[in-house]
């Protein structure tokens, strides 16, 4: 980092030299800090929006709050970029999302400040609640903050979790971070002069003295409540959060330190459960991302200058991609077809869906257990829902999966993006548990596309089925396969023999199918593409294993209930007591990286698949040695 462009950025390595400062030096702190985030995520990729607008916000908490000691809980973790450059992780911003480096999100392991491991949304106010009642508890007096987006406050757990928070009164402050609300006039300088008013001490002490004076006479306090929330609810949006037990103060601009650092000091001398809703804008200060804040919300490498990808070349058609040409297509030919996400429409390729067909479009925001009941609803009045859903996000709403869809065996198709290994955002999107926790649902059939033509036309096998069925496919391109806008099924639960081999048969599920085949050549190998994880070729598993002596799963999914368990169950149910490896993802958390680095650590790639066949079959020597 060029000492000449980000001399004052630099000289802080800590909230502590941060709090030095005179606080006239923040704007000029902000500046080169945002500058500084675009380079650096200009040369790694990574997310840059909403870094941007919570510059300001950052700087401003940092420098009020006893950082580490008070704690500051940050929710989803894309906004917490600067966090990271001022808690001493600057100089290692090179490194962000890439294997052996630093996480994209908040993580407990990597650094102090950062209080509570995120990735998911919506998880602060809870999380932040918590360590308020442990923190009164104890005894300690611990100053709390959860920031939280204005996105992530349309799920339901922050709402329980704010309802729970002023019913306990908790001590604890709540940021929303309002980035898709325009600043409107009254967010100037009447809103700052009405900010700093109520939270000072000074309305604070005369409003509690006032209460205790004016309940000896019932008719009289109740007009001046009454009185106070009119006025408050004609200056600020805030009757909801003041309902749920909170003093609400805002909206104050975001970007402005002159408003932002008082409130915040202020505030964090009241006692009880504080609302401050500031409004920033997402990309502030770097104009493509301002213009683009989408686009820009998570990046490959980029010219800084232009904001143009760094690199033009052609990409093979990702699965997301396949996706929402295949949608498009199916709703053409299919008039009861809607589509319903979790607030992801660009991440699960619905924005072409979206914009032909409006009115069969549904955008529930972040709430998964919402989504999924939706579907089940539609599909009880003849609809055909397609739930488009990463794989960890689905976790959510597990219980909705089961009670509201499978034990009803509607028709709701899930098109599951982000399965098995994601890779540069780590173990809190990485899908590594649906093939599981799918499978041991009655009524529910999986599929597990090995490329992109096959993606496509299991997403129309599933469509077509009269009962829940999932899609799950990887995040990123495929092999290149051709593609149409064929809408052609497959038969139900039948795999593919893809080489025909001796001794050892490798079964495939899904995308690992071409490193499977590879190392099918090497050993000489039969290989099959499973296909279906359920339900599974009954026949072709049996015969497969009359015929070879080792049987090996690989699938890019957690070995423990997943594919290859579903393998060893039948063959065991079959009386077939053959020797299955079950090569996939072990029982543990794993660091972010590529998904081929992490493949190749794994021993998901080709060199690892044959090392593991080659151990196996030299212990099975050797057991036949011993036994004879």
């Amino acid at each position: 980092m060029p000492k000449s462009s980000y001399a004052l950025l630099q000289a802080i390595d800590s909230p502590e030299q941060l709090r030095q400062l005179p606080e006239t030096r923040l704007p000029e702190l902000a500046d080169q800090l945002r500058e500084y985030l675009v380079e650096t995520v200009s040369e790694t990729g990574g997310h840059l929006s909403a870094g941007l607008g919570t510059v300001e916000l950052t700087l401003a908490l940092h420098y009020v709050y006893n950082t580490p000691e008070d704690l500051l809980v940050w929710d989803v973790g894309h906004q917490t970029y600067p966090h990271k450059i001022i808690t001493g992780r600057r100089d290692r911003m090179s490194s962000i999302r890439q294997f052996g480096g630093l996480s994209g999100f908040p993580k407990r392991e990597e650094n102090t400040y950062d209080t509570f491991g995120v990735g998911h949304s919506s998880t602060s106010v809870g999380a932040a609640l918590g360590m308020s009642i442990a923190n009164r508890l104890a005894g300690e007096q611990k100053k709390i903050a959860a920031i939280i987006g204005d996105g992530a406050l349309t799920a339901g757990m922050a709402f329980e979790a704010l309802n729970h928070a002023g019913d306990v009164a908790a001590d604890v402050l709540v940021i929303l971070n309002d980035n898709d609300m325009s600043i409107s006039p009254n967010v100037g300088a009447m809103s700052k002069y009405l900010a700093r008013m109520l939270s000072g001490k000074l309305y604070s002490s005369m409003r509690e003295s006032d209460k205790k004076t004016l309940s000896a006479i019932p008719s009289v306090f109740k007009l001046a409540q009454l009185a106070e929330e009119h006025v408050k609810g004609m200056m600020v949006p805030g009757t909801l959060f003041e309902e749920l037990g909170f003093n609400y103060i805002g909206p104050i601009d975001g970007h402005d330190l002159s408003a932002l650092v008082p409130t915040l000091r202020n505030l964090r001398s009241l006692p009880g459960a504080q609302f401050l809703h500031v409004v920033t804008t997402k990309g502030k200060g770097y104009g493509p991302a301002e213009e683009n804040p989408c686009k820009f919300h998570g990046v490959s490498q980029f010219n800084p200058k232009t904001g143009l990808p760094k690199s033009a070349a052609k990409k093979k058609l990702t699965y997301t991609e396949v996706f929402g040409r295949w949608i498009c297509d199916m709703a053409e030919n299919d008039p009861k077809l809607v589509g319903i996400t979790p607030a992801m429409r660009e991440g699960s390729g619905l924005v072409a869906f979206s914009e032909q067909f409006p009115e069969r479009y549904f955008d529930v925001g972040i709430a998964e257990q919402h989504s999924v009941t939706l579907a089940a609803g539609l599909a009880c009045e003849g609809y055909r829902p397609v739930v488009a859903i990463y794989s960890t996000f689905l976790q959510r709403a597990y219980d909705q999966l089961i009670h509201d869809v499978c034990i009803q065996n509607l028709p709701v198709l899930f098109a599951i993006d982000r399965a098995g290994i994601v890779g540069p955002d780590g173990p809190t999107h990485c899908g590594s548990f649906d093939l599981s926790f799918l499978r041991c649902i009655p009524n529910m059939v999986v599929m597990t596309p090995a490329d992109e033509r096959e993606c496509r036309q299991m997403l129309s096998t599933g469509f077509r089925h009269q009962g829940p069925s999932a899609v799950r496919y990887p995040r990123g391109g495929g092999i290149g396969s051709e593609t149409d806008s064929s809408l052609e099924s497959i038969p139900l639960g039948k795999a593919e023999l893809r080489r025909e081999g001796k001794q050892v048969a490798i079964l495939a599920f899904g995308a690992v199918l071409g490193a499977a085949q590879a190392a099918g050549d090497e050993l000489d190998a039969s290989v099959i593409n499973m296909r279906f994880v359920k339900p599974l070729d009954r026949e072709l598993l049996i015969r497969t294993a009359l015929r070879h002596e080792l049987l090996v799963t690989v699938e890019d999914n957690a070995v423990q209930g997943g594919a290859g368990t579903a393998v060893a169950e039948l063959l065991q149910a079959e009386g077939l007591a053959k020797r299955v490896l079950h090569l996939g993802l072990p029982d543990r958390f794993f660091p972010h990286g590529s998904r081929e680095e992490l493949l190749g650590l794994l021993g998901l790639d080709q060199n690892g698949i044959v090392s593991s066949v080659r151990d196996e079959l030299k212990r099975l020597s050797l057991k036949t040695i011993k036994s004879v």
